[in-house]
Formats: structure tokens, sequence, C-alpha cells
């Protein structure tokens, strides 16, 4: 027999088997002896209260084990080497998870990607580290897995859609990332551990008859007489054919440009704009769970989420890494751009965010050229160049101590840091516009009235975070999922406009694989 309970126990109970055993045992009003094996299939923090709870939702087994509910779910992918094949442009999440759909409806997937595979865009992120040197087509933004490859793992949705989640995360493990995300209430893989998933997605890919061609960036699309897309070609001039999933990501501003060059439709999405606001873990520690010793044995390093509304636009935090390291993601020479990510074991004394103003299109005037579509896009290149000549053409961040920043002072010194290529005292209020420093200064204040010790002197401001979410949509009917005037065209993920994360863009892109097979039925 297995019966399901929702407790509500102490960090201890919970991170100690035998107590938890124990309370299962009480709670059912049965001899501990009968419990045969227990598992958590939901775990969440309360820290709201003085007192730290652990919401859990354990299986129970009683009497012998259900070995059949314990079985993990996965997917048996066919070899589709003869179907019909579909291009990708992109191996992000969004790009990756649509070819794994496609092949599950008997569809070939050939996904373009114009960076690198997962393993060596490693030498290219330690270049921008040591040297400060940006390939623009290997970067924190651009190869295998997409930003979201070495930016966290974060796997938290808002999507209500409980179902198709589960499924994303169930590939997920499916391909070696750790069964806990199937159970946490903010799953996160780990910057760490997430390459190796990314791998063996891709040998998925290739083991069923699809294909990954690295190095491959596309260049114009391809039409046929009635004007529907019919294929892409790349930068070497090759054609490439099939209904197209663009996949791109939102730091793909060259795709933006040659789209709007060739006269299709795009509109301009708002955005986000801000910093990397970076505190000691440990001071994090105390004030999420109200206490001067911290976190103690038993709760992971502890997250926050901040929202408030400053002269009608919302100041939040966002892509919050807790025991973390803020790393370089400029796309290209020229840019300084920051971002955020944390290891599996969330194990940095460091914790960071991005602290971030919204942006709207009516904010930013119209452009005299008329291209209004990529104003959100120019708005976001301005700032990244302004900080770049700030740090002297180089990789190092401007910064500036928290209190200093509202105060509006230059700070002395700096605290020492996670970001890697190092910090240079910065005047960052006058670096953002105006109404995105004005609107940050007074949110701090508010944070830190709901916060007492959140504004220190102890946390500093690093800069700039502009790359939030895509600064363009590219409008695609709701039904079909195709480009409203493009037949064949799918906008899909981060890049078209309709995701924010990891987990969203992986939901896409399933719907966007769901919506070309039902063009081949």
């Amino acid at each position: 027999m297995v019966e399901t309970l929702n407790l509500r126990v102490t960090p201890e109970v919970a991170g100690t088997p035998a107590r938890l055993t124990a309370e299962c045992a009480r709670s059912l009003g049965v001899d501990v002896s009968r419990i045969k094996h227990t598992v958590i299939r939901r775990r969440s923090i309360d820290a709201r209260q003085r007192k730290v709870m652990i919401n859990l939702s354990v299986e129970v087994h009683l009497d012998a084990i259900d070995s059949e509910r314990l079985k993990p779910v996965t997917i048996d992918y066919k070899n589709v080497s003869g179907a019909p094949a579909c291009i990708i442009v992109g191996a992000g999440p969004a790009g990756l998870f649509a070819a794994l759909e496609l092949i599950e409806l008997g569809l070939r997937p050939i996904v373009l990607e114009r960076g690198k595979d997962v393993d060596s865009r490693r030498a290219d992120m330690v270049a921008i580290n040591r040297e400060g040197k940006v390939d623009p087509d290997s970067n924190y933004c651009f190869g295998e897995g997409g930003a979201g490859a070495y930016s966290d793992g974060k796997l938290y949705t808002r999507s209500k859609k409980r179902g198709p989640v589960e499924k994303v995360l169930n590939i997920f493990v499916q391909h070696g990332a750790q069964p806990e995300i199937l159970v946490d209430a903010h799953p996160h893989i780990g910057t760490d551990r997430l390459p190796a998933v990314i791998k063996a997605m891709r040998e998925t890919i290739i083991a069923c008859g699809g294909e990954v061609h690295f190095g491959t960036k596309a260049a114009a699309l391809l039409t046929d007489s009635q004007g529907a897309v019919s294929g892409v070609t790349d930068t070497t001039g090759k054609e490439w054919h099939g209904p197209v999933i663009l996949a791109t990501g939102h730091s793909a501003r060259d795709v933006y440009r040659f789209l709007s060059d060739a006269g299709v439709e795009l509109q301009p999405k708002g955005i986000a704009v801000g910093v990397r606001l970076e505190h000691p873990q440990e001071l994090i520690d105390r004030l999420q769970y109200h206490s001067p010793k911290g976190r103690g044995k038993y709760l992971p390093a502890a997250e926050y989420s901040m929202l408030t509304r400053v002269r009608d636009r919302a100041v939040y935090s966002f892509c919050m890494c807790p025991g973390g390291y803020i790393i370089p993601a400029a796309s290209a020479p020229g840019q300084l751009v920051v971002n955020g990510m944390s290891p599996a074991n969330r194990g940095t004394r460091w914790a960071n965010s991005g602290m971030v103003v919204e942006i709207l299109p009516d904010d930013i005037p119209d452009s005299n050229d008329g291209d209004n579509a990529l104003k959100i896009m120019h708005f976001q290149e301005e700032i990244e160049h302004r900080f770049f000549e700030a740090a002297g053409g180089t990789q190092q961040a401007p910064a500036q101590r928290m209190t200093d920043f509202v105060a509006g002072r230059l700070s002395a010194d700096l605290p020492r840091s996670s970001y890697p290529p190092g910090l240079l005292s910065a005047r960052i209020d006058q670096l953002l516009p105006k109404s995105v420093a004005t609107r940050l200064q007074e949110g701090f204040r508010q944070f830190d009235a709901k916060q007492r010790g959140f504004l220190t002197s102890e946390a500093v401001l690093i800069g700039d975070e502009t790359r939030t979410s895509s600064p363009v949509r590219i409008p695609r009917d709701p039904a079909t999922m195709c480009h409203i005037s493009l037949p064949g065209l799918y906008p899909c993920g981060e890049g078209a406009g309709y995701a924010g994360g990891i987990v969203s863009a992986a939901l896409d892109g399933i719907a966007s694989a769901r919506a070309v097979a039902a063009t081949f039925q």
C-alpha cells in the first residue's frame, strides 16, 4: 500500500531520513517498521515566519515497496533517419527540446548552431575572463545549450501547465540531470552539471538520425514560389531545406537585423535594465532565515525575490543566484554586460541577482530612420557600449557599493567579488539612464524597509545587466505558431519574444515542433 502525506516539518526532520520516517509513521498512526520506503515528491521552504519550515509531499510505501511507482519516466526515441526534415536554427533549450519533440513525432531535426559544442565553448569563455577577448560566435550566449548552458541551469517557471513542465524536467533527468529537480519548488541543475546534460541530449538527437551542425550561422531565409519559407542559407552559401524553427536566443542581434533588412515584420518588446547586485551569501542567509547563525546544517543557500513599483514601472530582482558568481556575458566585441550563475552545490561565498527596471517600448523615442522594431535593441547596445567605454575597453566591470549608489557618490574602495575579470570603481548611478538609476535607488530604499539590512555597504552593484529578455518580438499566429505573414517560419523561444528562461523556452520549442508536425499529417 502507498500513502501520500503532506507534511510541514523542521529542516532537521526533512534533512534526516530516520526522523522523517518516524514523522511519517506518527502521521499515519502506524508502527515505523511497516514503512519500507519513502519518496519525497515535492519540497519547498517556507521562510516567511521567524521559524523556517519545510513543506513536503511524501510517498510512503507500507509493508512492501511498489517498484512500479519508483520507475523513472522516460521517452523511447525512435530512429527518424528517413523522415522529412525540419530546420532548427539555434541549439539552446528551445532548439534542443524542439528537436527531441520532432523525433518523438516522427520528423528529422537538422539543428544549425552558430557557436561551438558545449565542451569547446569553454576555451572561449576563459579568453573572455582572462583576456577580455569576445568571440562573436562562441561565448556565454552563443554555442550549444545557448545562454543557459553556462549561466546557472535554473528551471523555475511560472507556467501552470504542470504536465508539460514535468515532461521537460523528466527529459532533463533522462539525460543525466539530478532527480531532485523533479521535487524542488525551485529546481536547479547547476552550471557545472548542465553541459553534460546538454551533450547527452545532442547524442540522443544524432543517434536517432537527426543532425547537429556547429559553426553554422543562418544568414537568410529561403522561400518557395508561394512565398512560404522553405529553408535557410548559411554564411557559406549552403542551403538547408525544410520548415524553419527559429530559436536563436535573445542575443542574436544579427538575426534581427537580417530579418529587418529582408522586410520581415518585427515588433519592439519591453525588457528590463539594471545591474547585478552581489551580497555576501552569509548576509542573505541571516536575513532570509531570520537567524544570526545563518542557514545552519539543513538549509540550502538562501534565495530572495524583490518587487516594487517606482513611478509606474516595476523594479525587481531577476535570476537570483545563491552561492553563485557573476560572469561577463557580452556576445560581441565592444560590449560589456554581466549575468549570474550558480554551481549545483550553490557553494560560493556570494549571492547575486539582477536588479532591474522595467522598460516599455513607449519609454524609448521612435527612431528618425523609422526602424522602430529594433529601437529597444539599440537602447540595449548604447548602454552596453557606455559601460564598455567606462571600463577602458576591457571586460572589467564598473562597480559601486550599494550604499554609495543610493547616495550618488563614487566608492573609495570595493569589496572582494566573484566577477573573474575584476571590478573598477565607477559612478553606475551616472552610467545608467537616469530613469533607471533613480528608480533603482528608490527601489533599494523600499527593499531595505521591508528587509532591514538588505541595503548595505557590503553589497556591490556590478554593471550592467541588459540581457533580461529579447528586445524584439517576432509576431506569430497563435494557432499555427507560424510568422503572421511567412508560412513555414516558426519563431520560437526567448529570441522570438515568447519565453523567459530554460523551461519556458523548452515548452515553446515543444509547442513549435508540434505545430510543424501538424502540417505533415
